[in-house]
């Protein structure tokens, strides 16, 4: 793996063609962001370009899949955008694992995989390093790149309330919206629009919700039974996750989420200084401090009595 800087990613991209990006599965709007930007500046010079993601992209982006014309090529050049790990790929792109030339990344946790690689484990959102790829290799930004951006910058953020959402983050956000960005559409469809099955299975989910070590962990669960008596879908959990955070005393807040029989995705999310990726980490997870994932194998039982352990023992650590 060779280590690069934001203006050796760009030139590598700026002598490629027939590129493929990558992103994440069950992908949120930070990977969505990158993926539609980055092969957006990568046409724009001219460029064969395309982003692929093992699982459907969530209808509350369709303002950036829409009208997104779909290239077909013999790919050259593998490019995966806000993944830390391969495993993350999902099985769709389990084919690109092992042959993946750059990796542009947010994640402290990032595991190396790919032959070139720029992290910066402080930046907010992947979006942001994404940006500065993109004026490294000369593109100008339009409204389409700057939507695209932003929506990764506001989706990683929380719309600009989680603890990453630095100077940065809101300096490139601003330089976006003077781009073009749509700013109020962007953030009123991510983060204020609900269907109906998705309130009801907001609902369902917080029927579940259980505290722990003294209130200090929140836990509520999303099965499957739940998305089918609800009529919601996958994507519909998106946000799910933030809601055991948001209770007051709780520093742990965490989300165990059935994703097939006898695998469970957890999401941790933490506040007053517990490091989330900590958690996650002693169960093959990473992610951010505030904000990280793993998966168990189990029951929704013995799935939620392990993240609980792993969340007391960071718990224990801030005493």
């Amino acid at each position: 793996m060779t280590e690069l800087t934001i203006v050796q990613a760009a030139e590598l991209l700026c002598r490629q063609d027939n590129i493929l990006v990558l992103m994440h599965k069950s992908p949120d709007g930070d990977t969505v962001g990158c993926g539609y930007a980055l092969c957006a500046a990568l046409r724009k010079l001219g460029k064969h370009a395309q982003p692929v993601c093992s699982d459907p992209i969530p209808k509350v982006f369709s303002f950036l899949t829409e009208g997104f014309e779909q290239q077909s090529f013999e790919p050259e050049y593998i490019v995966s955008v806000d993944v830390a790990a391969t495993t993350l790929l999902g099985d769709g792109l389990s084919i690109y694992k092992d042959s993946i030339d750059l990796c542009i990344d947010h994640h402290p946790s990032n595991t190396g995989f790919a032959k070139n690689t720029y992290v910066d484990g402080t930046a907010g959102a992947c979006a942001q390093i994404i940006c500065k790829v993109i004026k490294a290799m000369g593109v100008s930004f339009d409204r389409y790149i700057a939507n695209a951006v932003f929506t990764g910058i506001a989706t990683d953020t929380g719309c600009f309330v989680f603890s990453n959402a630095g100077a940065e983050a809101h300096s490139i956000a601003a330089e976006m919206i003077n781009e073009g960005a749509e700013s109020a559409m962007i953030t009123r469809r991510i983060f204020e629009t609900k269907s109906r099955s998705k309130l009801e299975l907001e609902k369902m989910a917080m029927n579940t919700l259980k505290y722990y070590h003294d209130g200090k962990i929140a836990v509520i669960a999303v099965t499957a039974e739940m998305l089918s008596v609800t009529g919601a879908e996958e994507s519909d959990t998106e946000g799910i996750a933030s809601i055991p955070r948001q209770i007051e005393g709780v520093v742990i807040g965490i989300t165990v989420k059935e994703r097939s029989s006898g695998i469970y995705r957890i999401s941790v999310r933490t506040s007053d200084g517990a490091d989330a990726s900590a958690v996650c980490s002693v169960l093959g997870g990473g992610g951010h401090k505030a904000a990280a994932g793993c998966s168990i194998e189990g029951t929704l039982e013995s799935a939620t009595e392990t993240i609980v352990a792993a969340a007391e023992k960071e718990l224990e650590r801030l005493q």
